[in-house]
């Protein structure tokens, strides 16, 4: 057996995608994005809104002519060639794992910072067998974590608001980081808005996808926005762009200026962190059953059991992958090179988009979009550049491999 069945619904699919996009990103981006951009993070906030925005519009339209799973990976080979779909399904699996990787070193960071690494291999395990026990498990388990941390983001904003603490002339206080800050930013908070690609890779998974994938979708982006638009003005306004740029714990160290226990922020950190965690490992198992089913991954990987009907072997090989990771890699080098990857993958959804239709009005969208994903990847850090374009290079390499040998499989 090797499909899978549809038993998620909107309502599902968007606490999915929420708990991915409201996860650990959350408590660790906006640091790094005020000392980028300075007085104008909230204008990185944007760029970045808008790059989510037109990826999410491709997504949504190409997920609902491809309901299946594997998200872009599909949709590339499908519009634009075999070669551009495994260089998508490439990038996401991989930057994807270094993804798992960082969320599971934040739990670790949180829980017990002394053993930080041997945490983050236990919770790639426990989450590795819920994702076993069925998606619809998982997706319950998304919905809870969603919830709690909402309520703590919203609580924290809450106090910055109504506190002596903050100050609303904090928010412009200060330099700004200039256009190239301004898209650095962007990228940074773009790796915490990028959750939807979740939505997506579930397309075999969700009842009537030509109506709930794209729902779905911009239901997530939308609140998501919200949440990081409110949270980003009540973080500069309790600590400035001088005082969030140099705050290790954002998220926490605001609470503590406001009065509100910095306690909570550390279990919300956690909780996101994990159903981060939980999201991205269904999304990366998707993509690599669906890559195993074309031979572009070992075969035996394209195996669905009929009782659970989950990818039981994709689901162990991608736990074991990002728990081997999570045991050697630095959080900030996996956070780089994953941004740089998610936002390839966007660019080919982008490009497939605008093989959909001739008109220019259905290609403002997909075109903007494949601009702004392409601008902001290479404005990222020059160390996540590199290795990024090392392993895009070997993706490459590794499709000469695995390619079938037919004339209609070679790349455009």
């Amino acid at each position: 057996m090797t499909e899978l069945r549809r038993t998620l619904g909107v309502g599902d699919a968007v606490a999915v995608g929420l708990s991915a996009m409201i996860g650990a990103g959350v408590f660790a981006a906006f640091g790094p994005a005020a000392a980028a951009a300075g007085s104008a993070l909230l204008a990185g906030l944007a760029v970045a809104a808008v790059v989510a925005y037109c990826n999410a519009s491709s997504s949504a339209r190409l997920a609902a002519l491809y309901p299946r799973s594997g998200g872009t990976y599909v949709y590339g080979r499908e519009r634009l060639g075999p070669f551009w779909g495994h260089l998508a399904g490439w990038s996401f699996v991989v930057g994807k794992s270094a993804s798992c990787a960082a969320m599971a070193l934040t739990v670790g960071h949180y829980a017990w910072p002394q053993h930080t690494h041997a945490v983050a291999v236990g919770a790639v395990m426990a989450i590795t067998a819920l994702n076993l026990c069925g998606v619809e498990r998982s997706a319950r388990a998304a919905r809870i974590a969603v919830a709690l941390v909402v309520a703590v983001l919203a609580a924290v904003a809450v106090a910055a608001f109504t506190s002596g603490g903050a100050d609303a002339s904090r928010v412009l206080d200060g330099a700004a980081g200039g256009p190239f800050g301004v898209l650095q930013a962007a990228g940074l908070l773009f790796f915490a808005f990028a959750g939807y690609a979740r939505i997506a890779t579930l397309g075999e998974e969700v009842r009537d996808p030509q109506r709930t994938l794209p729902r779905a979708i911009f239901t997530a982006l939308a609140a998501t926005l919200v949440v990081y638009a409110v949270l980003g003005f009540a973080l500069l306004a309790a600590l400035g762009p001088a005082g969030l740029a140099a705050a290790g714990a954002p998220v926490a160290d605001a609470a503590r200026a406001v009065g509100f226990p910095a306690a909570f922020v550390t279990v919300a950190a956690c909780v996101a962190a994990i159903g981060s965690l939980l999201a991205l490992v269904l999304g990366v198992s998707r993509t690599t059953l669906a890559m195993a089913r074309d031979g572009h991954l070992p075969r035996p990987l394209a195996a669905v059991d009929a009782r659970r009907g989950v990818p039981v072997r994709a689901e162990l090989a991608v736990g074991a992958v990002v728990a081997v990771a999570a045991a050697m890699v630095d959080l900030r080098s996996a956070i780089g090179f994953s941004s740089f990857a998610v936002l390839v993958y966007y660019a080919v959804a982008n490009a497939s988009a605008w093989t959909l239709s001739t008109a220019w009005t259905s290609r403002v969208v997909p075109a903007v979009g494949l601009a702004g994903c392409l601008s902001v990847a290479l404005s990222l850090p020059a160390g996540a550049v590199s290795v990024g374009m090392i392993v895009l290079a070997a993706g490459a390499l590794a499709y000469t491999v695995t390619r079938p040998g037919s004339r209609s499989d070679t790349a455009p």
